[in-house]
């Protein structure tokens, strides 16, 4: 006796008798080209050894299309309406699909329990296909919707290496060009905010604030480098930070708008004038950058186009059915303001 008192075997069991995930069972089932050979031998050994028998109407929903694509974002609400970034991506997304009569499903994953129900929620193809914005290093939702059979595309990538298709822009460029900049503004002590460094797109405008400076000959001071997480209160914090190790720093590049926001604040707090006393330059060329008194030089990375050419890229995997590594970079561009 098998223990089994009742019912047909399942897909989760075929997996665990194939060792592979449910997903790679259910492309085989469905006929997809995007298994090895190895892993379809393993699933049809399991099937017959278990006499699964698919349901048919599962399959025939399975192969059909929802027209729904989803734009995931691991954020909390206040971040994704604070952060002008992200509505600029949404809108970039929501014009393209729009155009191509697809339905846009924004989705935010805050926890591992909405991780596990977004999960599920792919598993059950309710989605043709998923977008996914500001992917940190060990984010896993890349892989596990790859395994589940849709196709992906990130706004932005995990390492220089990313193996998922891509959109993103020239970040090490951006931070490259403030620098240089501030440089040949007679700067000398500049300083720089980071995002969070176990995501890409933090590192590599890093590694280009330290490419100018060896560029203009200034020495790389680990000092002048403080942390932030994208957020005006990771400005303001890293700001103060800044002034504490280094009082006679002369300029600042802040890693985004938003954080620039809050390392002006910071500098207005402890009595220092923009630009007078410190010249400020951030990344992303938004409202924020507009707004601030004095208004901010910023790096312009083409946010909304982003979108569209994620969502652009992901609609011709779609439908060509091609699983090809795929990478757009877009060029970014310093617009010059009061702040410097």
């Amino acid at each position: 006796m098998s223990g089994r008192q009742s019912g047909r075997p399942t897909l989760e069991e075929v997996a665990a008798r194939a060792g592979v995930g449910r997903g790679t069972v259910s492309r085989v089932i469905n006929g997809s080209p995007r298994v090895s050979e190895q892993a379809k031998a393993a699933v049809d050994r399991a099937i017959a050894e278990l006499g699964y028998v698919p349901n048919q109407a599962a399959r025939a929903l399975a192969g059909s299309r929802t027209d729904a694509i989803a734009l995931v974002i691991p954020e909390t609400e206040a971040r994704l309406f604070a952060e002008p970034y992200f509505l600029d991506l949404i809108r970039g997304v929501s014009a393209e699909l729009a155009e191509a009569d697809k339905q846009l499903l924004l989705t935010l994953v805050r926890s591992e329990q909405e991780r596990r129900r977004f999960e599920q929620y792919v598993a059950a193809q309710r989605v043709d296909g998923v977008l996914l914005a500001s992917v940190h290093a060990d984010d896993p939702l890349p892989e596990l919707v790859r395994e589940l059979g849709l196709p992906v595309v990130l706004n932005g990538r995990r390492t220089e290496d990313e193996p998922v298709p891509y959109v993103d822009s020239d970040n090490a460029g951006a931070g490259r060009a403030a620098v240089d900049h501030l440089a040949a503004r007679g700067r000398r002590a500049i300083a720089t905010i980071t995002g969070p460094l176990d995501m890409y797109v933090a590192r590599a405008r890093l590694d280009g604030y330290r490419a100018g400076l060896a560029a203009a000959d200034l020495d790389a001071d680990e000092a002048l480098i403080a942390t932030g997480d994208f957020t005006e209160e990771g400005g303001i914090r890293a700001m103060r930070e800044l002034l504490a190790r280094r009082p006679g720093l002369d300029a600042v590049f802040a890693a985004s708008d938003v954080m620039a926001a809050g390392a002006r604040a910071a500098l207005r707090e402890a009595g220092r004038s923009v630009p007078d006393d410190v010249a400020l330059v951030g990344v992303d060329d938004s409202t924020v950058a507009r707004l601030m008194d004095p208004p901010l030089t910023s790096v312009r990375q083409p946010i909304e186009e982003m979108g569209r050419t994620m969502a652009r890229m992901l609609l011709q995997e779609l439908a060509e059915s091609a699983a090809d590594r795929r990478a757009r970079v877009l060029p970014t561009e310093l617009t010059i303001r009061a702040s410097t």
